[in-house]
Order: C-alpha cells, then sequence, then structure tokens
C-alpha cells in the first residue's frame, strides 16, 4: 500500500540518489516585503540573512545563496516567484511563505517538482492532514494551534462569552476553527472581515452592542494594527478585554503603541523567552538590525538552521532528496523553540505560551509571557496524514 500511495503521489523519484556534493545550495525565500504586511515579511528576510551569516555563507559545508521573493501577498505574484526560483533560479529548496493563501497557491507546483518547501509562518489544515507530503515540512505552526491555546486558557477561566472576527481567506478560518474546538463557551458572534481591510468602525460598533465578555480575533500585521489602535480609540477595550493570535508581536506594536497595552496573544514562541538559543537569536538579531524580531523571523532562522542540518546530514549531495528529508524529521538542529518533534505530519509539536503586552522600563511596549497554556501539543490534523514514521 505504502508504495502504491507513493507512485500515486508522484514521490518516487525521492529515492533516487546520487553520491555527489553539489557546488552551491540555493535557497528561494517568498514572503511579502512590500505593502503593510511588509511588517512581517522583512524580519524573514532579515532573520534568514542573519541565519546565514552566522553560518559562514555556507550551508551544509557548500557555499550558499538565498535568492527572495516578493509574493505582495497575492497567491498569483505567489506562484509567479515559485516558477522563476524553480526555473531560472534552480533552487535547492523553497522557505518563507508568509500567507495560507499563497503556501496554498505554490504548493503541488512547488512539491511537483521534488522541491523540498519549509513553510516558516503558513501552516493550512489541509496541508496538515490529507495534502501531506513528505517534501513539505511546517516549521511555525498549524494555524488552528494558538486559537485551540487562546480557547483552552479563556474556558479555564471562565469567559464564557466571546466574539470572534478574522479576515476571510484561508488562515482566518482555520483560526477561529482551531479557536471554537477548544472554546466551548456562547460565541456572540463570528463575523470575517475583507482581507486587508484597515476600518473596522462598523465591525466595532457591532462589537459594543452585542456586548461580549471579551473579544477574540486574528489579525496579522497592518491590518492587526487598525484593529488594534481603533478598538482602543473607541473605548471598547476597558470594557471588553481583547485576546488575540499573531496579531500583536514586536512589529506591529511600534505601530500599535499604548492601544494595545493589556492585550492578550497566544503564540508559540516569543522574544522573552527563557531559553539560550532563543536569546541567542534575539540578541544577534537586535544588534543587527535594531528591532526586536517577531514569530515570523524567529521560524524563518530555525528554518535555515533545520536545512543546513539536512545538506551536511547527505554531505552535500542535494540528490538525495530522502536521506535530506529524513534529516528534516529529526529535528537535529539548534532551534529559538529549544526541543521540539516534527510530527508524522511534518509539523511540529511544541509548546504554547500566553503573553501579555507591558510597557517596559525604558517606556517601549513589549510581549511579556505570563504563563504556558499547552505542553508537547500536537495538531488536530496528523491522523488524516497518509504518512507514517519509520
Amino acid at each position: 500500500m505504502k508504495a502504491k500511495w507513493l507512485l500515486a503521489a508522484g514521490l518516487l523519484p525521492l529515492f533516487a540518489t546520487h553520491a555527489s556534493a553539489a557546488d552551491k545550495v540555493k535557497i528561494g525565500l517568498i514572503t511579502t516585503l512590500s505593502g503593510p504586511e511588509a511588517v512581517m515579511g522583512n524580519p524573514m528576510r532579515d532573520s534568514a540573512n542573519l541565519a546565514l551569516s552566522m553560518l559562514g555563507g555556507k550551508i551544509g559545508g557548500l557555499p550558499a545563496e538565498i535568492v527572495f521573493g516578493d509574493d505582495q501577498q497575492k497567491p498569483d505574484m505567489g506562484r509567479q516567484q515559485a516558477e522563476k526560483m524553480l526555473k531560472k533560479d534552480k533552487v535547492n529548496f523553497i522557505t518563507g511563505m508568509l500567507g495560507s493563501n499563497v503556501l496554498l497557491a505554490v504548493y503541488r507546483q512547488v512539491i511537483g517538482a521534488h522541491t523540498i518547501l519549509i513553510s516558516a509562518n503558513a501552516g493550512p489544515h489541509q496541508l496538515a492532514g490529507k495534502m501531506c507530503s513528505p517534501y513539505f515540512f511546517a516549521m511555525g505552526s498549524q494555524n488552528d494551534e494558538a486559537p485551540e491555546a487562546m480557547g483552552h486558557y479563556l474556558i479555564a477561566h471562565h469567559v464564557d462569552d466571546v466574539y470572534v472576527m478574522a479576515p476571510n481567506y484561508a488562515a482566518g478560518h482555520d483560526m477561529i476553527s482551531g479557536f471554537k474546538r477548544t472554546y466551548k463557551g456562547k460565541i456572540a458572534g463570528e463575523v470575517y472581515t475583507t482581507f486587508g481591510q484597515h476600518d473596522y468602525q462598523a465591525e466595532i460598533s457591532q462589537i459594543r452592542a452585542a456586548k461580549p465578555k471579551a473579544v477574540f480575533v486574528f489579525y496579522p500585521g497592518g491590518m492587526g494594527i487598525q484593529f488594534v489602535k481603533q478598538y482602543a480609540e473607541f473605548g471598547l477595550k476597558k470594557d471588553i478585554p481583547l485576546y488575540s493570535v499573531y496579531t500583536v508581536d514586536p512589529g506591529t506594536l511600534k505601530a500599535e503603541r499604548e492601544a494595545a497595552l493589556g492585550n492578550y496573544d497566544a503564540s508559540f514562541w516569543g522574544a522573552d523567552l527563557d531559553i539560550a538559543r532563543s536569546q541567542q537569536y534575539v540578541a544577534a538579531f537586535t544588534k543587527k538590525y535594531h528591532y526586536t524580531p517577531p514569530n515570523y523571523g524567529a521560524v524563518t532562522f530555525d528554518a535555515i538552521f533545520a536545512i543546513d542540518s539536512a545538506v551536511k546530514a547527505v554531505h552535500g549531495d542535494l540528490s538525495n532528496k530522502k536521506g535530506m528529508i529524513a534529516a528534516l524529521e529529526k529535528a537535529n538542529f539548534p532551534s529559538v523553540r529549544g526541543n521540539f518533534a516534527f510530527n508524522t505530519n511534518h509539523f511540529p509539536i511544541e509548546n504554547f505560551y500566553l503573553f501579555t503586552v507591558v510597557k517596559t522600563a525604558d517606556g517601549k511596549e513589549s510581549l511579556k509571557k505570563r504563563e504556558t497554556i499547552f505542553t508537547a501539543h500536537k495538531d488536530a490534523y496528523a491522523s488524516e496524514c497518509p504518512m507514517t514514521k519509520k
């Protein structure tokens, strides 16, 4: 049955190997480098460059180059960048993938070319379940998981009436699905807004009228900046606490400022985690770029070191896809999350934390870890993935 599945998926070329080291490793990194959402994409680019510099410009001991592509947060542009990287640049790996909409658009294109694809952010449920592939790894988390953590936290703290909101696209629907998987209280309202929307006055008026005990949102990047600021400006914050995922991070906080004070956010990583590798990364990043990295950057940093471990494992033989995939499955590289493992579907098994926005001694806003919500958490879709560990 296993051989039949591999044949049906077009994956048998995975097992052809040639014992010869390549001359150079080329990594394609697709993310959003322009527009309001570049607040998330730029740290990914900066973290990749930092990682490569810490590796002496080499991946697995071979000279290396990172080719960057701006998807402009558009699926069609993501496909164009992937095609260029595969056909013209001849990259050996593709990483990045800020948005789930872009990742889903390029997924079959990349794995169909038998190129290893490592998402450094997006984790749509389809790719954790039935559409999983040996060629695909999610380095961050599955989209549902951080909302699952927040839903669990809220119900455990007897917050039994919540209004939920997210953008109307793949990740937005995953986030709300994840939240509702663990949150068993009343959903006072469930609203999906236009992707890229930057005015939420009408929606905030609806929240005021609904009078929930709390609001849960997923609004990454520029969308989050506008929502958080307007939520505070309209005076809801003092009466209706705001809980979120991937809405408040060191990048968006520079614009959200005091509007975000006291807000809560759940994630698998934060810049203040007491993990040696994480502290090393944050120190090196802030020294080089003069700002605090968000989780998007941290995962990209991990992705480059994961690729390094894979190329080392095959002694530079980039045709040995089976060997590189086996090495990646071991997660045998220094991670900003400390110890973590990949599940059978190539999504991480990792911790999730609650963070709150506080003002530091120097007068700046910062995310501070408050507690661990989940330990060694697994996503809800792994059982649907046809892959099994050897």
